[in-house]
């Protein structure tokens, strides 16, 4: 197993065993602890596997690994379906280089487009801030409206990334009221996406960039966190207009490898929308 990718997995195992303490799984406690949570052998022991096994496996030396042996891990470990799903594809890197392979020569990673009917609809979209993530949430278009909330057109083309913004865009922590939540969400996406693409050279360049430029992303990085980037919730504070509460939700785009369409769901007759108008009226109306 390669070196990097048996290192992934075994932070994830080490970081899900220290969440859980012996207790919640039927264990004596054996007083204090040299390290919090569930030793390697109790791991093993509630799984069903040897020691010597499980150690292999944390440390990437292991054979290929059964549905059945991941399957009673993640249940050990309290594994939600993503984290699950993750285990499956750090856990066997083979698998996971024949399909970043396939999706590679299939027309990706060099160039990201964004097809002429989904900017259509983005600018069909006048009342809700609207936008298009790529791989790595490489911001590719947006709207009008989500452009007067973000200001994605007045950031280089380089910078147009979420991780970047929320990290290293010092803004961001007045845009983002509840900037720790947006911030850890982020972090958990971008592992995630990690997990399934381990040959996107990009991304490692974007996590030295954001490992170097701000601790508390090294700390959240390090957490090893996974989360689909599905819908939720987030306070913004706008310079002009003032809080907006901003509900969203998250689409998978068709037949686009990577691409999700992000868009902003304001309550009906909220404050929120009654400030979105306000912004409307001047937010420039061209997609780019």
């Amino acid at each position: 197993m390669d070196i990097a990718i048996g290192r992934e997995l075994g932070d994830f195992l080490r970081s899900r065993r220290a969440r859980i303490q012996p207790e919640e799984v039927g264990l004596p406690g054996h007083g204090r602890r040299r390290v919090p949570g569930l030793r390697r052998e109790e791991v093993a022991q509630l799984a069903g596997v040897s020691v010597d096994y499980y150690i292999r496996l944390e440390q990437g030396r292991g054979p290929s690994v059964s549905d059945a042996v991941l399957d009673a891990i993640g249940r050990v470990l309290r594994l939600d379906d993503t984290e699950q799903e993750y285990l499956r594809r750090v856990a066997r890197p083979a698998a996971r280089r024949a399909s970043a392979g396939r999706r590679e020569s299939a027309g990706g990673p060099a160039v990201q487009k964004v097809r002429p009917g989904l900017r259509l609809l983005l600018d069909t979209i006048d009342k809700a801030p609207a936008f298009v993530l790529g791989r790595r949430m490489d911001v590719l278009a947006w709207n009008g409206l989500a452009d007067a909330v973000v200001g994605f057109s007045q950031m280089a083309p380089e910078d147009r990334n979420m991780p970047r913004q929320v990290f290293l865009e010092p803004r961001a922590r007045e845009l983002y009221l509840d900037w720790s939540a947006v911030a850890a969400e982020t972090v958990a996406h971008l592992r995630l996406y990690a997990g399934n693409h381990p040959q996107d050279e990009q991304l490692g360049a974007l996590v030295g960039e954001l490992s170097l430029g701000s601790e508390d992303f090294r700390r959240l990085w390090a957490d090893h966190q996974v989360k689909e980037k599905s819908y939720g919730a987030k306070r913004l504070m706008h310079s002009v207009v003032g809080e907006l509460d901003m509900p969203y939700e998250t689409l998978t785009v068709p037949g686009e490898s990577g691409q999700m369409l992000v868009v902003y769901t304001p309550e009906p007759g909220s404050q929120t929308e009654e400030r979105l108008k306000l912004l409307a009226s001047w937010a420039a109306p061209a997609v780019v």
